[in-house]
């Protein structure tokens, strides 16, 4: 599932074509694309159609492009009160084109738009081969602290899926010191820690895998064995990583992640852990292991991330 650095891609990419583009013509070609709204395809035009799209925003893998309505379209006005948002799920994916040189619509094509731009034309269609995102229309909502929403944005509002979303790791706005103490609450295990969205936001399972391995934590270990000095190597390995992934486009592994022209990014070349079960761990050389923690595929090298074992009457120690 794309994460913070393959959402990010996506909607820097979506900036240039969709900001200040009107929707012209809607064209839902799998109404399963839309099933959060209870008028489904009909309701999805009804609301989006002549609507002005503003700058893209994104919180964590949470993606989403304010609208504005009306005469405020017409004006120029950029404080939306609802947004088109979308959740890639394992697959989707959006492609942009000139209206002149757009192609029949794909075969995973769920939904095509009509954008006009100034005096270009545009089409972006919505594709998911595997049918687990969709896209969405709904209402904006004040952020709690004040703060912008996401990147992308000033306006201190949000989409209300994405209200109880926590900021992301590269958010200017993230409480460094509540998001440290947060990784060392709990009896969980560090990595279903870090995979908590509520707590900070737009880290996955790959990303997980390698912040653990470079911070030298054992994925397994309780959040309330995590030091002070792991917690704040954990954050600063997950803002690293994904900076780097950010820099090559996200991390390709096949043709479903791709960027709105069709590129794949190419970050999978620079993982340390995530992917080499067997392969020799680039610090110590041993090999990477591999299994599933709380249903995710976990990797991580066993010399170097010790595991964590409670002794009785006291806090426990690596082994």
């Amino acid at each position: 599932m794309p994460e913070l650095p393959e959402v990010e891609t996506v909607r820097a990419g979506l900036a240039p074509f969709v900001t200040d583009a009107f929707i012209r013509e809607i064209d839902i070609r799998r109404d399963s694309c839309v099933r959060l709204l209870p008028g489904g395809a009909e309701e999805f035009r009804a609301r989006l159609l002549g609507t002005r799209m503003v700058a893209p925003v994104r919180r964590g893998k949470f993606l989403w492009v304010p609208v504005v309505h009306g005469a405020d379209a017409l004006a120029g006005e950029t404080t939306a009160v609802e947004a088109l948002s979308a959740h890639l799920g394992m697959s989707g994916q959006f492609r942009v084109y000139t209206q002149a040189e757009a192609p029949p619509p794909h075969s995973h094509c769920r939904a095509r738009l009509s954008l006009e731009r100034g005096a270009e034309s545009l089409v972006l269609d919505f594709l998911d081969q595997r049918t687990f995102g969709y896209l969405h229309v709904e209402e904006m909502g004040a952020t709690i602290d004040g703060l912008p929403g996401g990147h992308g944005s000033a306006q201190a509002a949000l989409p209300a899926s994405v209200a109880h979303i926590g900021r992301d790791a590269l958010d200017p706005s993230l409480d460094v010191a509540a998001a440290l103490r947060a990784f060392r609450r709990g009896n969980r295990g560090i990595k279903q820690v870090l995979l908590d969205q509520t707590v900070v936001s737009g880290i996955g399972n790959i990303y997980a895998d390698e912040a653990l391995w470079h911070a030298r934590v054992h994925p397994e270990r309780p959040a309330h064995a995590v030091s002070a000095p792991q917690a704040a190597a954990l954050l600063q390995s997950a803002q690293a990583v994904m900076r780097r992934a950010l820099a090559e486009g996200g991390t390709s592994f096949d043709a479903l992640y791709v960027n709105v022209n069709g590129e794949s990014g190419y970050f999978a070349r620079g993982l340390e852990a995530y992917g080499r079960a067997g392969e020799g761990c680039r610090r110590c050389g041993r090999p990477l292991r591999r299994a599933t923690v709380g249903g995710r595929a976990t990797h991580w090298c066993a010399t170097c991330q010790r595991r964590y074992v409670a002794r009785a009457g006291a806090r426990g120690r690596a082994r």
